[in-house]
């Protein structure tokens, strides 16, 4: 095993996975269940994606995450927020130290599995609003688990650089199915596609070139 992803179901994992196998990467993938109100949308596309692309998969529960911390984005939260995904307003979504709790468990994993690398599809559009995916987050993180692991895990953001709509197009040159992806953070039966990640992902996908197959309530 070369790689564990955290694989979200959504559609920046899911093109970081596509992009890995297609570099010959020998990759498993981790998902988290940790009450957002999305998650029972997102982790049947996560479920679904690895057996297309026949990667070992695991779910892990973290309930103490919606019991004990408060975030707009978990069911024990308020409303999600309307808006473009960059509003000051969105920072309600934050949930604390999220990306931290979620890493050092894929770190633990990947040196259990005898696997050198953990990688995280955060891309440069969530660093104003997510402090745990900023450049001296991810920086930090690296060490630790380096540090941490006796040099035997790292932890690598490819796509930290990178726009959504970059990652759009790579995964649509990867022949990624976006339709079998999930973004909304409100967790419908259909994107809402007036929350500021359904606002983000019609902009990833040229929704107003009619290249997006999603299908948005509004």
């Amino acid at each position: 095993m070369d790689a564990v992803i955290v694989l979200s179901g959504g559609m920046d994992s899911a093109v970081l996975l596509a992009h890995e196998i297609s570099m010959g990467t020998r990759v498993a993938a981790l998902s988290f269940d940790y009450g957002s109100k999305h998650n029972p949308r997102e982790l049947p596309m996560a479920r679904e994606i690895c057996a297309r692309l026949n990667v070992g998969h695991k779910v892990v529960g973290l309930p103490f995450i919606n019991e004990l911390f408060a975030s707009s984005l978990l069911q024990s939260g308020e409303a999600i927020p309307e808006g473009a995904y960059d509003a000051d307003s969105m920072k309600s979504t934050v949930v604390p130290f999220r990306n931290g709790i979620l890493i050092a468990i894929a770190v633990g994993y990947a040196e259990s599995v005898g696997a050198s690398r953990v990688l995280i599809g955060s891309h440069s559009g969530d660093h104003h609003i997510y402090p745990d995916c900023r450049p001296e987050f991810n920086a930090a993180i690296d060490e630790a688990a380096r540090l941490g692991t006796d040099d035997a895990v790292r932890v690598a953001f490819p796509f930290a650089s990178m726009d959504k709509r970059e990652i759009g197009d790579l995964g649509r040159t990867l022949g990624v199915d976006f339709a079998r992806t999930w973004t909304c953070y409100k967790g419908g039966e259909l994107h809402c596609g007036t929350c500021g990640a359904c606002d983000e992902r019609k902009f990833a996908l040229r929704h107003d070139q009619g290249l997006d197959p999603t299908r948005y309530l509004k």
